[in-house]
């Protein structure tokens, strides 16, 4: 991470337009708005730990470039944040490695599924993206390429980055991904097969499910996440997370390659940079104003939250707020 400090976090950097709108107030109508579409999502009855989650629940919290929080709903439940966790591994990638990540992951949308075996086949075990399963696992290759015991690494930036050390490695999931993730293992075994990847295969997946088993909340992740919205600058940290360069290049790579094989439709409906996870997770950035996390466990065919896409959806409605 870069230590330099950073002294004007004191709203300057705010939009106007945050002035002219009642935060407390559109996070009643999203949360009106969002929760009539309970019931119309699936539970992922793949992973068994995240299919016996109480479906109608629903937090979203949003953190402000000010270092400000609003919230409504059930924002201090934690839940599996899963490929949400890929930010925080190419965060990681991208500080370590610069630039030379980028010669062993792509950074294009795959338009397949996100752990599909027949594009990476056909594509000589090049990665389309690092939020893709198979480039997610790259990039954590090449961030053991660098450290050592990566679970309390990954465990103690999630922590730091939120600033809340109730974040934690929920055990029975890391177990579930373990006996479950049978797709994940022939990925990590044709990479190895393309030599893609340098660490043993069991290792990184030891990693990787540790990785995805992380346990936080909507409050931990709009805080975690918000220098995206800020040139790199955690208004909570007052430091650089990442540098201006990577936190926009993070920030597109979420616009074409977050959502799953739906980034298209999620652009058209809402038009911000965002993060989902099959926990039901879903973080979205408005650059230059705030970082948003939303989370809903039921998840639609692309493995999206219903209701968090509907949240964020009548959130950009009402405030105009969009890249576009």
């Amino acid at each position: 991470m870069n230590g330099q400090r950073h002294s004007r976090f004191n709203g300057r950097r705010q939009s106007r337009v945050l002035e002219t709108i009642n935060l407390p107030i559109i996070l009643e109508h999203v949360a009106e708005a969002a929760t009539t579409f309970y019931g119309r999502g699936k539970l992922p009855e793949y992973i068994p730990e995240l299919a016996e989650i109480e479906p109608n629940q629903f937090g979203m919290a949003i953190t402000t470039v000010a270092g400000e929080q609003y919230t409504i709903g059930d924002v201090d439940v934690a839940f599996s944040i899963q490929s949400i966790s890929k930010l925080l591994a190419l965060i990681l990638a991208m500080n370590l490695e610069g630039e030379s990540l980028w010669s062993h992951v792509g950074r294009e949308p795959s338009g397949t599924r996100f752990n599909s075996l027949v594009q990476l086949e056909y594509e000589q075990g090049i990665p389309r993206n690092p939020f893709i399963n198979a480039g997610a696992l790259v990039t954590l290759d090449r961030v053991l390429a660098h450290v050592r015991d990566y679970p309390s690494v990954v465990l103690d930036f999630a922590r730091f980055l939120s600033m809340s050390d109730s974040v934690a490695i929920d055990s029975a999931i890391v177990e579930c991904e373990r006996q479950t993730g049978h797709t994940n293992y022939a990925l990590a075994y044709l990479l190895r097969s393309f030599r893609r990847i340098e660490a043993p295969v069991t290792e990184l997946l030891a990693a990787y499910f540790h990785q995805c088993a992380l346990s936080m909340t909507c409050r931990d992740l709009s805080r975690a996440f918000v220098a995206l919205a800020n040139g790199g600058l955690s208004p909570i940290l007052e430091e650089a997370v990442v540098t201006a360069r990577h936190a926009k290049r993070i920030n597109s790579l979420m616009l074409t390659s977050g959502m799953y094989d739906s980034v298209g439709n999620f652009a058209y409906r809402v038009g911000l940079p965002a993060k989902s996870g099959v926990g039901g997770g879903i973080v979205a950035i408005v650059p230059g104003h705030m970082c948003i996390a939303v989370w809903s466990p039921e998840l639609d065919l692309s493995g999206n939250s219903v209701v968090g896409v509907r949240a964020l959806e009548t959130f950009s409605e009402i405030t105009g707020l969009s890249i576009f």
